[in-house]
């Protein structure tokens, strides 16, 4: 018989039948028999047979025997030493996957992540000096004990700090001048110092910090923006709102979302200097260890200041009070894959259910959110002046029609004559183009053939550094082929359009006594390779930097006074309903590199479309009159955030029965008040990965139960298993 009792003063522990969640696609926990005497409550680890496997899992809410007898009901194996999961990030969790319409397994295992990290790692063996000197001294063992301190470290750590090998810092250990003694693998991170003051604040910037630090005193939840033009010093504020959030509860735990994995290094240090102790991170290029150690440390709640991407929006916190979602405007933060979601929208969402503040923070923020401030939803904290007295950059447009490139060139003549003004004068230019590699496009000159991934519709980039053909989307790579694979003839293959790769070619042959920089995740795969360029051009080694999206925000270059981008029309092809916001933010946030340190900045636009709204308010720096001709274009269409939209995605490799299934899933579409539902239509980019694509877009009002609706048509049509179905609340794509 099930029993829900409170044992040992804990409310909601249950003996008997419990429910299993287990981190796999499944739309429901599943019922267990509890070990005998084990008291378990919901959020607690367990391991349980499911199927062939024993795979851990997490104690439930709910009373468990609901679907069979107990007799009937598996035993739960094992119940696992590790932190349970909290009452708030249990509801999120099932939220979250009511909210996006994913199975609540899913969002569970980006909780988990695997379950190696509920496994204690074993004890490692480290070293200290012991004070005693060995027999035989030498310069390899002499550096050994300069590198060693009173802080244990592992022989390796040793070796690689004083640039020897294992083998002297285990010598000494034997002859007695290294002690042994056992250390975490997974050591805390160190306690944030929160009296260390920050940096002094304007009087912009201090208003902001103490409207912030008010609302965190008063408790409860509040979403505030911090609206500041680029180099208004919004990161200096919102720390300040991080230092009382930890401060006003000891075992508080603060989470900062960062889009970019580019900006995660520089920005660690400048949340290291305030706070004399470097925050735990947490993004895709951290070692398995890392992780290991940030999802142990912030579930036993003793990392209690977190750094991280999109993802980190999901780790086990215990205590969380306050989320900070930088650059909010981002499309970083939204997930395509898996479980499809928009970290920012999120975070609110996490931040309203569990009762405390969350800050969003952007130079150009989105229409979604400017709207929520206008309708009172949201609160806001300007910043509209540069710190330091610095002024924003001069953005001028260039008429490509009137005074365009030389043939066979990229580059204008009025950017050429800036770019030679700034290298006479020994300051920096940026040369920005969102495109990869050195041509978009590869075509036949022969026969017309288009180069394009196998069994997709997507183009190969030329890349001619490495002489390879790559697709953005699929990752397929290939040499570039001597002759044509339709006509066969050699040399026909010519690049179409600039990357860039052949801006810098242009860059090269102009200004050959120049050091020019290329910077894209191309030509900087790993985060240690792009630091390294960023640093050579805040530095000022760097006398022209060409580059895509990965310098347009969150770095400082003092030297920089000169940004031109070289294809101001890029982003606004497609068809996209944020195509001209996006550009706007991205435009803004390139341009805003310019200027900002003692030298004035100047930006120059290269388009086609001079008299776009776009490129107008930017020339002007009227940033409000874009967002309300947005906004009112939005309204009259009731498109977000005036209206409500999902996607529904089928792909399969056989396209009768996608076929089939669209129609079918077009025909069981219910009449609804205030919805309509678009399609079904091939995608844009119709075959990607074998799989071919067609899909479905609903506008509803913004009072319809998006969700709901959706949630009955789907019922009504069985999705054959050959197809694949994803549903996407508020798309941002629209491949």
């Amino acid at each position: 018989m099930n029993q829900t009792k409170i044992l040992n003063g804990q409310a909601g522990a249950t003996t008997g039948c419990v429910k299993v969640l287990f981190p796999l696609p499944l739309f429901k926990p599943y019922d267990y028999l509890a070990p005998p005497g084990a008291q378990l409550r919901p959020g607690m680890f367990v391991i349980a047979p499911l199927g062939p496997r024993e795979i851990p899992g997490v104690v439930w809410p709910g009373t468990g025997g609901d679907d069979a007898p107990a007799a009937k009901l598996k035993a739960i194996s094992d119940i696992v030493d590790a932190p349970p999961l909290g009452p708030d990030l249990v509801d999120f969790i099932d939220w979250t996957a009511g909210y996006t319409m994913s199975p609540v397994g899913s969002v569970l295992r980006m909780v988990m992540r695997s379950g190696d990290v509920l496994t204690r790692p074993a004890m490692q063996t480290g070293y200290v000096r012991s004070g005693a000197k060995p027999a035989r001294m030498t310069e390899q063992r002499q550096a050994v004990l300069r590198a060693a301190g009173s802080v244990p470290m592992t022989a390796a750590a040793l070796a690689e700090k004083a640039g020897v090998s294992d083998a002297v810092a285990r010598g000494l250990a034997k002859a007695g001048a290294l002690r042994a003694v056992e250390i975490d693998p997974d050591p805390p991170f160190e306690a944030p110092d929160l009296d260390r003051m920050g940096l002094d604040l304007s009087g912009d910037q201090r208003f902001a910090a103490d409207m912030l630090q008010e609302q965190i005193r008063k408790g409860g939840h509040v979403t505030t923006l911090i609206d500041g033009v680029t180099g208004s010093g919004k990161t200096e504020v919102y720390l300040e709102a991080a230092a009382e959030a930890l401060r006003r509860d000891p075992a508080a735990q603060v989470l900062i979302l960062i889009p970019e994995i580019a900006l995660t290094l520089p920005f660690l240090s400048r949340v290291e200097a305030r706070f004399g102790a470097a925050p735990a991170p947490w993004h895709s290029e951290l070692t398995g260890a890392q992780r290991r150690r940030t999802w142990r440390r912030v579930a036993e709640g003793q990392a209690r200041l977190v750094v991280g991407a999109r993802s980190a929006l999901f780790l086990p916190f215990q205590n969380l009070k306050l989320i900070i979602v930088d650059e909010e405007h981002d499309t970083a933060y939204k997930q395509e894959d898996g479980v499809v979601y928009h970290a920012r929208d999120l975070a609110v969402a996490r931040g309203a259910r569990a009762g405390f503040p969350v800050v969003l923070a952007s130079a150009t923020p989105s229409l979604e959110t400017v709207v929520n401030v206008d309708e009172g939803r949201y609160r806001a904290a300007g910043l509209p002046s540069r710190i330091a007295g610095a002024a924003l950059p001069e953005i001028s447009l260039i008429d490509m029609r009137e005074t365009p490139p030389e043939r066979g060139a990229w580059l204008s003549p009025p950017l050429v004559e800036a770019i030679n003004k700034r290298l006479s004068a020994g300051e920096q230019s940026l040369l920005f183009l969102n495109r990869r590699g050195y041509a978009p496009l590869t075509l036949c000159r022969r026969c017309g053939h288009k180069m394009t991934a196998p069994n997709s519709d997507t183009m190969l980039v030329e890349h001619r550094f490495e002489n390879r053909l790559v697709c953005h989307h699929t990752g397929f790579s290939m040499p570039k082929p001597s002759a044509c694979p339709a006509c066969h003839v050699v040399d026909t293959l010519e690049p179409c359009g600039p990357g860039v790769e052949r801006v810098a070619e242009e860059a090269r042959a102009r200004w050959p006594d120049a050091w020019i920089g290329i910077l894209s995740s191309d030509t900087a795969p790993t985060p240690r390779a792009m630091r390294e360029m960023l640093d050579a051009m805040q530095g000022g080694e760097i006398d022209i930097l060409i580059a895509t999206q990965v310098a347009a925000k969150g770095h400082h270059f003092p030297g920089l006074t000169l940004v031109g981008v070289v294809d101001a029309d890029l982003g606004l092809s497609g068809g996209d309903l944020r195509a001209a916001e996006r550009t706007y933010q991205l435009l803004a946030q390139v341009t805003g590199r310019a200027g900002r340190a003692e030298k004035p900045g100047r930006a120059l636009l290269q388009t086609y479309q001079p008299k776009a709204a776009v490129f107008e308010a930017l020339a002007a720096g009227d940033r409000d009159a874009f967002l309300a001709a947005e906004a009112e274009s939005r309204f009259r269409l009731a498109f977000p955030p005036y209206g409500r939209l999902a996607a529904i995605l089928l792909r399969s490799r056989d396209e009768t029965a996608l076929d089939r299934a669209a129609r079918d899933l077009a025909a069981a579409a219910p009449n609804g008040d205030g919805v309509d539902v678009l399609g079904p239509a091939r995608a844009p980019i119709y075959r990607l990965r074998g799989q071919a694509r067609m899909r479905f877009l609903v506008k509803a009002r913004r009072d319809v139960n998006l969700q709901a609706y959706l949630n009955d048509w789907l019922s009504r049509v069985k999705t054959p298993s050959s197809v694949r179905r994803t549903v996407d609340i508020n798309p941002y794509s629209f491949l």
